[in-house]
């Protein structure tokens, strides 16, 4: 019997957007290891929303959203977080920071903006991309 694969950010049968965005956050992780963040959570999910990966870096919390990209058809991959989800990243962060007990911590938002060109991937961390916003 033939099962669809299931792209779990979806619901739906896996498509091409699945699977760029799983590596562009395979890639995210590698790249932050790297610059020294230790991973916390990855696909972070509650009843608000979810966050790609959850990181400290350097005593810092960091909500790190990660764009990719194939082609530049759709721009900037960093421009893909619009205000709006700024808004939900930030409302399921504030629910992350209740929830374990970490209100009182610091913590910020950072992009990770890859672009999945032939040959070697461009990828751009941008810390404290975007503040606070509910």
């Amino acid at each position: 019997m033939f099962r669809d694969r299931i792209c779990r950010q979806h619901d739906r049968p896996s498509d091409n957007r699945c699977h760029t965005g799983a590596r562009g956050e395979s890639l995210a992780v590698k790249a932050l290891k790297k610059k020294g963040y230790k991973i916390l959570e990855k696909n972070y999910r509650c009843k608000l929303g979810e966050i790609d990966i959850i990181a400290k870096d350097r005593g810092v919390l960091a909500f790190v959203e990660v764009k990719a990209r194939r082609t530049d058809r759709f721009g900037d991959p960093k421009l893909a977080v619009t205000p709006q989800k700024q808004r939900k990243i930030s409302m399921v962060a504030l629910e992350y920071l209740k929830k374990t007990g970490q209100i009182e911590k610091r913590a910020r938002f950072d992009v990770v903006a890859i672009r999945l060109l032939p040959g070697q991937p461009d990828i751009e961390i941008i810390k404290n991309a975007f503040e606070l916003a509910y």
